[in-house]
Formats: C-alpha cells, sequence, structure tokens
C-alpha cells in the first residue's frame, strides 16, 4: 500500500495535474481570503470556507479521474492487478495519495487563519469545525472519484460522473422534503451531504456526521476494490 501511495504521489507532481489542481485551489482561497477577510477587516472566515466548499466540489473530480482510468487506457490495470499486492491495498494506496495532496491543498486555511490570529482571534472552533467539514466531505468525494474512475478508461467521463454524484448527495437534502412518499424522503434526508455538513461549519462536531462520510468513504472504496476484483477474474 505504501508503495502505491508513493506512486502515486509522484505521479501527481511528474506531471501538471497535481501543480494545477493546487495552484487553482490556491488562487480561489486566496482570493476569497483577501476579498472577504483583509479588505473588510474581518476576522469571520465563514465565508472563505463557504466559497471554498463549490471549489471543492469542481476540483475533487479532477483529482480523481485519473487514478483508475489511466492505468485501463494505457493496459498496465493487469500488470496493478497482479502485483504481489492486496487488492485492498492497491485501492487505499491510490486513495490515500490523493487524500494527501487534497488535504495539503486545505491546509493554506490554518495558515490564513493563523495570520488572522496575530491581528484578532478567528474563532478557532468555527475555524477547526469547517476545515474537519471540508476534509471529510473531500474524503468521502475523493472515493465516489475513486469508484467512478475505476469503472471508464475515459478521465473526463470519471470526472463528470463523479461530480453528478457527489452534486446529487449535496442537492439530496433540498430534494427529500419535495418526495411524498414518507420511506423514501426518509431514505433521501438519511443520505444527503449537506446538512451533516452544515452542522459542523458552526463549529459543532457530531460524532454521527464523522461516522457518516467515513462510512461513505468505506462504502464506495469497498465497490472500488469489488470492480477490479471482477476485472482481475474477468
Amino acid at each position: 500500500m505504501t508503495a502505491i501511495m508513493r506512486r502515486e504521489l509522484a505521479a501527481y507532481f511528474a506531471s501538471p495535474i497535481g501543480y494545477i489542481f493546487l495552484a487553482v485551489f490556491y488562487i480561489f482561497a486566496g482570493f476569497y481570503f483577501t476579498v472577504t477577510c483583509l479588505l473588510s477587516n474581518s476576522s469571520d472566515m465563514s465565508y472563505v470556507f463557504n466559497s471554498m466548499f463549490t471549489i471543492v466540489l469542481i476540483l475533487v473530480p479532477l483529482l480523481t479521474m485519473r487514478l483508475l482510468s489511466e492505468d485501463k487506457r494505457h493496459k498496465t490495470d493487469q500488470a496493478l492487478l497482479t502485483a504481489p499486492v492486496s487488492l485492498t491495498g492497491l485501492v487505499l494506496g491510490k486513495y490515500l495519495a490523493a487524500v494527501l495532496v487534497y488535504l495539503l491543498s486545505l491546509a493554506v486555511t490554518l495558515v490564513y487563519a493563523t495570520v488572522i490570529a496575530i491581528y484578532a482571534p478567528p474563532g478557532w472552533p468555527q475555524v477547526m469545525g469547517n476545515f474537519i467539514a471540508l476534509l471529510l466531505m473531500g474524503m468521502a468525494f475523493i472515493s465516489i472519484g475513486l469508484f467512478v474512475s475505476s469503472l471508464t478508461e475515459n478521465q473526463l467521463i470519471a470526472a463528470v460522473g463523479s461530480f453528478a454524484i457527489a452534486l446529487g448527495l449535496i442537492i439530496m437534502d433540498s430534494v427529500a422534503p419535495t418526495i411524498t412518499v414518507p420511506w423514501l424522503r426518509q431514505i433521501l434526508s438519511g443520505i444527503g451531504f449537506f446538512g451533516r455538513y452544515s452542522a459542523f461549519t458552526v463549529g459543532k462536531l457530531e460524532l454521527s456526521g464523522i461516522v457518516f462520510f467515513l462510512s461513505v468513504s468505506a462504502v464506495f472504496l469497498f465497490l472500488t476494490i469489488r470492480v477490479l476484483d471482477k476485472r482481475r477474474w474477468s
């Protein structure tokens, strides 16, 4: 698993993808921080995090689109599937590499909070709540992107597919109240992302929310392993 993770991390920065992802993330984060905090003389970073929510939704599929689809397109997937590493180790290695790159991008928000702390308290509970919320949601998005990437060799399809699934899970909270069937409405409300995400943004760390996002990640990682297992024996 460690070898796969190192290989994927090296691949991110051996190509423009890793640099582009970080650069775009930093540019948008810096812009929102400058406009909503520095120019406004405000220590409230909630606007920065709210704005980055949409950026994460758009950028994460670009981070994950190549993870397995590229191997399939270049016909190197069979070499990986027959390598002396378990499918679980293979999937976790690729997943953790993407999570580390994502965490590297997200860490800039803590740098901004530290800068604000020099002049005024930034409201650390709220900052950490937003940071953890974006981290957990990003981890779930990455697992979704990895799963979709395992289904196709086309990176564009992988990116669009993972974006569509992630967007669907986010708007589920808004769609659920319009459903007239009680049991279906309850299911849709239960799998919606936004309501659970919002609880973290006010500095309220709920164990149920943490378990939910980690469970979503685990489910999609499991599905990815099953896809690769089927391909290995086909």
